[in-house]
């Protein structure tokens, strides 16, 4: 779970970070709005995509997990069943 408040903290600050870094770009831009806004929406994209990358590696390392999780689960359900059939047989 740390691992998931350690992303949330990382999204919460390319958020913020992206929104300080418009407003000072917007505010200092040497450009026409026209290029400016292109600029913006260019580092919007890579924000996201740089969001959605993290995301994707974040599920995988998620599903990863889980199916640790289900093995072990699985091992624990055939010792109760193995055990228990030797008590049947005793």
């Amino acid at each position: 779970m740390e691992n998931s408040k350690d992303t949330g903290k990382l999204v919460g600050a390319l958020l913020i970070g992206a929104a300080l870094g418009a407003a000072l770009g917007i505010l200092f831009a040497p450009d026409k709005g026209s290029v400016t806004r292109k600029k913006l929406m260019g580092g919007a994209k890579d924000l996201a995509d740089d969001i959605k990358q993290k995301m994707m590696e974040e599920a995988s390392i998620f599903r990863e997990r889980a199916e640790e999780l289900e093995a072990i689960a699985e091992g624990k359900i055939n010792e109760i069943s193995h055990n228990m059939n030797q008590n049947l047989d005793a």
